[in-house]
């Protein structure tokens, strides 16, 4: 079958993006002239055996088979999606589309089940029907394509003559075709218009965040799904992809940290990860993508983002945690040899070998993707307890071991302006005993605040998105002068990283983020070998009187003491909290509470949480050096001697 061409030359998008290829066109069309025959994207013929094997021989692979053939089970019945929008978006069919998509035509693969391909070849049918996959939002075209890419690839011997053509053409057409500019003929005021509003579909081409892995990975797995019927097509979408991704890719340099935090991480990072291993099953290479230098050490990040509680540093819009394996970093543990960084997946693992399955959510919708990525190695603990990741928004962890028990302390920098930022510079999160201490109170549903009106991804300092209280620094583990914002384009570097045991240490200048409200805001954070954790603030005030509120958001029950000092009690375990003024020894200092109620009808509910903090007030001019402990108290204990803490001394600012 051939589709039928509507075009003459195809441009890539946005003229910028020539001159800094680094692959030239014809190396990707030489690439192109033999691929692998259907299927060729992510697991291709005959790599069922293997994961037979897997299942027959751990108990873990076992569970997991099962966990997809229930899923899959269960939609047998159930009717294809319609084309619902939620708002701008119709990413949640699209996310139904390729989760349902996958799991059954895995399930037809491994089983040979008739049932599972007449279900996912009707699921694709139904999505190749609609009118269009929403171009103006164009994640959801992202993954429609690769739903529909996939099970195209895999069910491709099986499919009748007719699916054959309408699906591959919805890829084409409803896919493909509107990522690109053509070369149209702009004579007229509405072929203007229509230029205009292909750049704007396909602004994500020259942007560094998780729309332009997204959405590369999308059109990518789309164009090698059809490259026999559209070569030239192909090549075009293959070209510009691999000299596209590389800048969202830089985002992960110098030591694999992702700005947008470890939720975005796992979005942004699946589908560079399947483009990466779509080109290498497809093409047998992956034109270098995969030895880029951050994204290589990425692994690292992603096992520190997770704490002893099993809970993420959910910074920035993102969530705790889902309890379940997330398949991306199986891939990476397989891909680089690494299975120290499968450790945090440890606990998932464990819940399917011991449990069959039972009580896991299996929520990921790449879930059979990791029996296809599963490597022979077992989790192992990591050698490194303390770990730093410099970039756009660094971060640094601080801990005492891999045990559930350990303390863990996750502290960031940056700037509040990245992609999905919050005003939560210097903010960090407590795990100790296993209880998380101090948390951070995520993202919020983006559909309900738009629908408000509300210009959620403006990020300037005057944005509507800074009325939202669990955005600003107010409601965050961090300080707020006078009430105020933090600025959004100040950025805090981590200026000092010392992993020695048993006194770690990191230090975040956080100057620039309060620029005019103080002239100095440096934040240190130490642990000690009695698993406390050392918060150490110096402010100076700037030109008029201040004063400085210290947050602490905990899901705990809170107990104040006289002096400064506070018990905090959460799941039978306590944890013994003092602050104290280091050059003013005598200054009493009252902890308050404040409520996580809802501020306005933008703010979600924040049950079972509150702020604990204080204020310092201060002259113009003048600074102030003071220190939060915190240390988990054994069983009748009720008080924690503070010792003899000296500080180390300051790093210099560097001018």
């Amino acid at each position: 079958m051939k589709l039928t061409c509507r075009w003459i030359v195809v441009i890539v998008v946005l003229g910028g993006l020539l001159h800094a290829a680094e692959v030239p066109f014809a190396q990707v069309q030489k690439a192109l002239e033999k691929p692998a025959a259907h299927p060729r994207l992510l697991w291709p013929a005959g790599a069922e055996e293997q994961i037979r094997n897997r299942i027959a021989a751990d108990p873990a692979a076992k569970a997991i088979f099962e966990q997809i053939r229930s899923q899959a089970d269960a939609l047998l019945e159930q009717p294809p999606i319609e084309r619902v929008q939620i708002g701008r978006r119709l990413l949640d069919k699209s996310r139904t589309c390729i989760k349902r998509v996958l799991t059954l035509s895995f399930m037809y693969r491994m089983t040979g089940q008739e049932v599972y391909f007449q279900r996912a070849e009707k699921e694709m049918l139904a999505a190749a029907a609609f009118s269009d996959w929403n171009p103006s939002h164009f994640l959801d075209v992202a993954e429609m394509t690769a739903a529909l890419a996939i099970g195209y690839d895999w069910l491709y011997d099986k499919l009748p003559p007719a699916s054959r053509e309408s699906i591959p053409r919805a890829i084409v057409d409803k896919g493909l075709v509107p990522s690109l500019e053509t070369k149209d003929d702009l004579s007229n005021l509405q072929s203007i218009k229509k230029s205009i509003e292909k750049r704007m579909n396909t602004w994500w081409v020259t942007s560094t965040n998780n729309w332009n892995q997204v959405c590369n990975g999308g059109m990518t797995l789309g164009a090698l799904a059809v490259l026999e019927e559209e070569s030239q097509l192909a090549a075009q979408i293959v070209h510009r992809a691999i000299n596209s991704i590389p800048r969202a890719m830089g985002e992960y340099n110098p030591d694999g940290a992702y700005p947008e935090g470890p939720g975005y991480w796992v979005y942004g990072t699946s589908y560079n990860i399947l483009l990466i291993d779509a080109l290498n099953t497809a093409l047998k290479t992956d034109f270098g993508l995969s030895e880029h230098k951050g994204f290589k050490k990425t692994g690292d990040y992603f096992v520190q983002m997770t704490g002893p509680t099993g809970l993420f540093f959910n910074y920035a819009d993102c969530g705790q945690r889902g309890r379940d394996i997330y398949p991306e970093i199986v891939w990476f543990s397989k891909h680089y040899s690494r299975p120290d960084w499968l450790w945090g997946e440890k606990p998932a693992m464990e819940g399917y070998r011991t449990s069959g399955g039972q009580g896991m959510s299996g929520g990921s919708r790449f879930l059979p993707m990791t029996l296809i990525w599963m490597g022979q190695n077992e989790p192992v603990k990591p050698e490194t307890l303390c770990w730093k990741g410099d970039g756009n928004n660094p971060v640094a962890v601080l801990r005492t071991g891999w045990e559930d028990e350990s303390l863990y302390v996750a502290i960031k920098g940056g700037r509040p302006s990245v992609n999905h930022g919050h005003m939560d510079i210097g903010s960090f999160v407590l795990d100790v005993d296993g209880v998380r201490w101090a948390l951070d109170l995520g993202s919020q549903d983006y559909n309900r605040i738009e629908q408000m009106g509300i210009s959620l991804f403006n990020m300037r300092q005057d944005s509507q998105r800074w009325q939202i209280m669990r955005y600003t620094n107010l409601w965050h583990n961090t300080l707020a002068v006078d009430e105020q914002l933090q600025k959004v384009e100040g950025f805090a570097p981590i200026t000092e990283f010392v992993p020695d045991q048993p006194e770690s240490r990191v230090v975040v200048d956080m100057s620039r983020v309060y620029a005019g409200q103080l002239n100095t805001a440096m934040r240190s954070v130490q642990i000690s070998a009695d698993r406390t954790t050392w918060i150490h603030d110096r402010v100076e005030a700037a030109d008029k009187d201040c004063t400085v509120r210290w947050n602490m958001v905990t899901p705990a029950d809170v107990e104040i003491q006289s002096s400064g000092t506070a018990l905090l009690k959460k799941d039978g375990k306590t944890l013994y909290f003092a602050v104290r003024v280091l050059n003013v020894p005598a200054m009493d200092i009252p902890l308050k509470i404040w409520s996580t109620e809802p501020k306005s009808k933008l703010d979600e509910p924040n049950r079972g949480t509150r702020i604990l903090g204080f204020e310092i007030p201060l002259k113009a001019g003048q600074m102030m050096d003071f220190c939060v402990t915190m240390t988990p108290l054994a069983d009748g204990q009720k008080e924690f001697p503070p010792g003899k803490y000296q500080p180390a001394p300051w790093p210099e600012k560097k001018k």
